[in-house]
Order: structure tokens, then sequence, then C-alpha cells
């Protein structure tokens, strides 16, 4: 035949022949993308100035106990010192100018105050451990017919309608003293609980007084001082955390 003896065409029989890339360098390698504009840090931008050192001046009267809310506040306000300032009652208005704020002991009239009532104390009678009005888990004002009631120079509670009892014949003590003549036997003192609990001694115990008046301790701030630190304040007592709002 005619085309026996003719030799294959050179690569014919290698299949398709790769076919080589003859375009531009620039559009084999495409230009790269602009890379995209960053903020520019600026470093000597104004700085915030740190807060002036302060201290949060905390009054408390005797027997309140403000302890677990100082420890929340030394968590939660770690740079603000709280100064706790013993109070007397008798004096605790005028204390107040010089605090940012105070644990008193109600009643307390005053409009230019927030007032912001927080438990009630009950009454106790203290007595000798060994009188017989120890016997009993409660008193009433008519168990106490016929006992001397010894006068307080820091009363909190006010006047006592007490049937049946004698004013002492001495003059008033303060509560501490009136406790430690309580032990001997020679009367009884009539306090909140809190401070029986205060003065208390190995001679002496102390009973409720089921139909005593109570004792209201409140927290109290003047009302043209309300700081964010006596709001903050004023949280923790609430019980209020630190990502509450007000």
């Amino acid at each position: 035949m005619a085309n026996q003896g003719r030799r294959p065409a050179k690569g014919a029989s290698r299949g398709t022949p790769v076919r080589r890339n003859k375009a531009a360098p620039a559009e084999r390698f495409p230009p790269q993308k602009p890379k995209k504009k960053t903020a520019k840090v600026v470093f000597d931008a104004p700085q915030t100035e740190p807060e002036a050192p302060r201290t949060f001046r905390l009054g408390a009267v005797p027997g309140a106990t403000p302890g677990k809310w100082i420890d929340a506040w030394k968590q939660r306000m770690p740079r603000v010192p709280l100064e706790l300032v013993p109070i007397e009652a008798a004096t605790q208005r005028t204390a107040l100018d010089e605090l940012d704020a105070a644990l008193v002991r109600l009643p307390l009239t005053d409009d230019s105050l927030h007032i912001i009532p927080l438990y009630d104390e009950l009454p106790v009678v203290v007595a000798a451990a060994d009188s017989h009005l120890m016997s009993v888990e409660k008193l009433t004002t008519g168990d106490l017919e016929g006992e001397v009631v010894i006068g307080l120079t820091d009363d909190v509670l006010g006047p006592l309608d007490l049937p049946g009892t004698t004013p002492a014949s001495f003059a008033a003590l303060p509560t501490g003293e009136a406790v430690t003549t309580a032990a001997s036997g020679v009367g009884i003192v009539i306090v909140p609980m809190s401070l029986a609990r205060m003065h208390h001694r190995k001679d002496v115990d102390h009973r409720i007084l089921t139909d005593g008046p109570t004792s209201t301790v409140a927290l109290v701030w003047p009302r043209e001082r309300t700081t964010p630190d006596v709001e903050t304040f004023v949280g923790i007592v609430r019980g209020r955390t630190a990502n509450s709002s007000r």
C-alpha cells in the first residue's frame, strides 16, 4: 500500500504535546494587591491623669458590725482605703460632718441626710450570771418587777416603761461600767444585743427582752455629698455586685 513503509511523524505516538505558556511575564505573575492601610499608632497621645489619692471614712456607733461590708469594699475598691471611725450615738449627727457616711442608731431626723434603715436589734437584759433572771430563755417586762435598773450615760433605747422596777440610786454609768456593776448583782442593764455581746464578761449573761424597744441601725450620709464612693458603699450594703446598675 502507498502508506506502508512510511515512518510515523516525529512525536505522533507520544500523545498531545504540552502547550507552553508564552504569555508575557506580567501576565504570568500578576502584581500583588496593595496592602490595606492600618491605623497609625500615636505614641504621644495624651494620657488620662491618675485619680487623686483618697480615703473613704466610715463612722460606726458602738455595736455596729460593718466587717463584711468592709471586706467587700477592699475587694471592689483596692485603691481607696476605708478608714473605720468609731463615733458615739449621742454625737453621731455632728460626727457626720467629718465623714463620708456612717452607721448610726435611729431615731435621727434631718432632711439634709440620706437615711437607709438596715436592721433592728433586739433589746436584752444583762445581769449577773447567777441571777434568777438567767434561768429562763427569754424575759418580758413583767419578769423584771422588783429589779433595780442601772441608768446609762450612753443609752440608745430611750426611756423604758418598766412597771415595778426601781432606778439605781447611783448616777448613770457608761455601758461598759454598768455591765461590770451588774456583774456584782446590784442591778440589771437593758441594752441592744450587740452591746451586750461587746461588753460580755464571764460573770454576766443576757436574755432577750421580748416586749422591749428595738434599736434600728441605719446607713446615713449628707445628701450634698453623694459621691461615687458613697454610691459604691451603698451598693455593697444593699448586696449589689460590681456589675449591677445603680
